[in-house]
């Protein structure tokens, strides 16, 4: 399947580089450089920052957690975290993704599929945004719990997503790079 919401992993056809190129022999090849660095980290963030709401919003929901300490931090994290993942994925879709197409056109069906991921995920975005700020406008109110958990709940499905997308974004793009690094212009 290659519907990001029920997939469970790259159809083993947009591999073919991945499997000769093992994920745990990544950072050891010559032309994993700064930007493929770069790139992995800003992935790495994102999960991490959805993380920290999601374990945010444990400890609130388990009453360990101050509710307006809780509304503050949730409202910081995922402002940037909603701006930088929309553009991360601008960035990708205009600038990276041509690029990274051309140099093997067997795997142009895996960008296809990451296009359809952005979609997917952009409105999971604004329905997470919802979600958040049905949160932030109620936090003190007395359904501040059932709204809480309404945010964990959709926090914890869209990471799901996300770390899938994440996932196979990276099985897909850092063999590429790796593969035609010294092409890439």
């Amino acid at each position: 399947m290659t519907d990001l919401h029920s997939r469970t992993a790259l159809p083993p056809a947009l591999r073919v580089l991945a499997e000769t190129l093992p994920r745990a022999d990544w950072e050891a090849h010559a032309n994993f450089d700064g930007l493929t660095r770069f790139w992995m980290n800003r992935h790495l963030m994102f999960r991490e920052v959805l993380d920290r709401m999601r374990t945010g919003t444990e400890a609130r929901l388990d009453q360990g957690l101050d509710p307006q300490r809780h509304a503050a931090e949730t409202q910081r994290y995922a402002s940037f975290f909603l701006n930088e993942l929309h553009g991360h994925h601008m960035i990708e879709d205009q600038h990276y993704f041509p690029q990274l197409m051309r140099l093997d056109k067997r795997l142009e069906a895996g960008f296809q599929l990451l296009d359809a991921d952005h979609h997917a995920l952009d409105a999971d975005l604004h329905a997470l945004a919802e979600t958040v700020n049905g949160y932030l406008q109620g936090w003190s109110a007395p359904d501040a719990q059932d709204r809480a958990g309404a945010l964990l709940t959709h926090l914890q499905g869209f990471g799901v997503f996300l770390d899938r997308h994440l996932t196979d974004e990276e099985d897909l793009i850092v063999p590429i790079i790796l593969t035609h690094a010294p092409d890439m212009h």
